[in-house]
C-alpha cells in the first residue's frame, strides 16, 4: 500500500473512530491529520503548529466571532423578541399563527446574525411556552422551528458563508447576495408545508389585534429590521466589506440593546462577550484544526483520487451535481456544518468547477446541504437545541421534522435541476 494509501485510510478510518467515541472535532481534525503527516513521512511538530495557526490567521475570518457577538446581543438586548412580537401581530391571530410567527420570524432574524444555533434557540425560547399554552403539537412546532432556524446559514449575513469563502478563496459578497432568493423560497417552502401539517391538526383561530396596535408593534421593531438594510446596503454599495459588516453589526446591536431598546445594562455586556468568546473559540478550534487535515490531505494528493473516481461525471455536470449532492446528504448525518465545510469543500469545489459549475453557486449548493443536516438525525445539532429547549424527547423531535425536512430536500432537488434559480439573481445583483 503506498503511502498516499495509507493517509487515505488514516484519515478516514480515523475521523470514524475518533468521532465514534466523542472527540471533540476540532482534536480530532489535528490528531488526524498529525496520522497523515507520520505515514507521509512529512512528520514536522514545526508544520503541525504553523498550520494550526494559519487556519485562524485570516482577516475575512474575523467575521465569525462579531457575527456570534451580533447574535449574542440580539437575544439579550431584546432585539429577537421585538422581532416575533412584530410577525405575532400580523399574522399571530391566523389558524396555527405562532407557526407563521415563527417562519416570518426566522427569516427575518435570519438577516441579522448568520447562526442557525442562536435563532433556533432565540424562536424556541419565546414561542414553544406560547405553542405549548395554545394545544400546539410540541413535537411538530418544534420540528417547525428548528427548521426554520437553519434558514439563517442561507440569507445573509452567513458565517457559514464566510468560513466556506476562505476555506474555498471563493468571493464572500457574491455567496451573501446568492443567498437571499434561496433563503426566502426556504420560507416560502415552510409556509407550505406548515399549512399542509395543519390540516390534521385542530387549533382554534385568534382575535385579530386592531391596526393600531399593529403598528406600535412594528414601530418597536423598526431599529431590529434597519439592521439587514445596513450590513446588505452597506457591503451591496462598497462601504464596507463582510468582515466590516460583522463589526457594524456587533456596534449596532450593542448600541441598540444598551441606548435605545435599554434591556442590557453595561454590567451585563461581560456575561455576553464571555458567551460570544466560548462560542467563537470552538469555531476557530475547528478551523485550526481542518488546516491541519487539509494541508495533510492535500500532500496525500487526495483530491485527485476523488477526482479519479467521480472522473466519468465530469461530462455531465447534474448528474455530477446529484451525487455530491447526495453523498453531502449522508455525511450530513453525522457532521455538523462546519467541519463538513473545511473537510470536503476544499476537495469537491476543484471537482465541481472542472465540470463546469460556477463555484459561487456549488457554495450556495454546499451550505444549504449542510444546513440541512443540522436538522438530519442521527446528529441534528438543531434539533438538539429545540428538544434541550422544549424538553422534549429527540424521537419526537425527529418525528416532528420530517414534513419540514422533506420540503428542504423537495427544494435542494429543484436548485440542481434548475441552477438559474441561484444564479440569475447573482448575476443580476452584480
Amino acid at each position: 500500500m503506498t503511502n498516499e494509501a495509507q493517509a487515505f485510510v488514516v484519515f478516514s478510518v480515523g475521523m470514524l473512530l475518533l468521532m465514534g467515541i466523542g472527540m471533540n472535532m476540532g482534536l480530532a481534525l489535528v490528531l488526524t491529520g498529525a496520522g497523515m503527516a507520520f505515514v507521509l513521512n512529512f512528520w514536522d511538530t514545526q508544520l503541525l503548529a504553523q498550520n494550526l495557526v494559519a487556519g485562524v490567521d485570516s482577516f475575512p475570518l474575523l467575521a465569525v466571532p462579531f457575527f456570534i457577538l451580533a447574535g449574542e446581543l440580539m437575544n439579550s438586548g431584546g432585539i429577537s423578541r421585538r422581532i416575533i412580537d412584530m410577525a405575532q401581530a400580523w399574522v399571530g391571530h391566523i389558524r396555527g399563527g405562532l407557526g407563521y410567527v415563527a417562519i416570518g420570524a426566522a427569516v427575518l432574524m435570519a438577516s441579522m446574525s448568520g447562526s442557525a444555533l442562536a435563532d433556533t434557540a432565540a424562536l424556541a425560547t419565546i414561542l414553544m411556552p406560547m405553542m405549548r399554552n395554545q394545544g400546539y403539537p410540541m413535537g411538530t412546532s418544534a420540528g417547525l422551528i428548528a427548521s426554520g432556524g437553519i434558514i439563517a446559514p442561507i440569507i445573509p449575513p452567513s458565517m457559514p458563508f464566510v468560513i466556506y469563502g476562505v476555506t474555498t478563496n471563493t468571493s464572500i459578497s457574491a455567496l451573501f447576495v446568492s443567498g437571499i432568493v434561496p433563503g426566502l423560497i426556504m420560507g416560502a417552502g415552510l409556509i407550505v408545508a406548515w399549512k399542509w401539517v395543519l390540516r390534521r391538526i385542530d387549533l382554534p383561530s385568534g382575535t385579530a389585534l386592531p391596526m393600531s396596535e399593529r403598528l406600535r408593534a412594528t414601530a418597536k421593531a423598526f431599529w431590529a429590521m434597519l439592521m439587514p438594510l445596513i450590513i446588505i446596503g452597506g457591503m451591496k454599495s462598497g462601504v464596507f466589506t463582510p468582515t466590516e459588516a460583522a463589526v457594524v453589526a456587533a456596534f449596532y446591536a450593542l448600541v441598540i440593546a444598551l441606548f435605545v431598546h435599554r434591556e442590557m445594562k453595561v454590567g451585563e455586556v461581560r456575561g455576553v462577550l464571555v458567551r460570544a468568546a466560548k462560542t467563537t473559540a470552538i469555531v476557530m478550534f475547528l478551523c485550526a484544526g481542518a488546516q491541519v487535515a487539509s494541508y495533510m490531505i492535500t500532500l496525500a494528493d487526495l483530491p485527485s483520487t476523488l477526482t479519479g473516481w467521480l472522473g466519468p461525471l465530469v461530462d455531465s455536470p447534474k448528474l455530477l451535481m446529484v451525487v455530491m449532492m447526495v453523498v453531502l446528504v449522508i455525511i450530513g448525518t453525522a457532521l455538523d456544518l462546519t467541519p463538513t465545510i473545511l473537510i470536503f469543500a476544499p476537495v469537491m469545489l476543484p471537482i465541481a468547477t472542472k465540470a463546469g459549475i460556477d463555484p459561487v453557486y456549488f457554495g450556495l449548493m454546499f451550505v444549504l446541504n449542510g444546513a440541512i443536516g443540522l436538522i438530519t438525525p442521527p446528529v441534528g445539532t438543531v434539533l438538539n437545541v429545540v428538544a434541550g429547549v422544549g424538553r422534549l424527547s429527540m424521537a419526537t423531535v425527529i418525528k416532528g421534522v420530517n414534513p419540514f425536512l422533506v420540503t428542504y430536500l423537495i427544494i435542494l432537488a429543484l436548485f440542481v435541476a434548475f441552477p438559474q434559480i441561484v444564479t440569475a439573481p447573482v448575476a443580476w445583483m452584480r
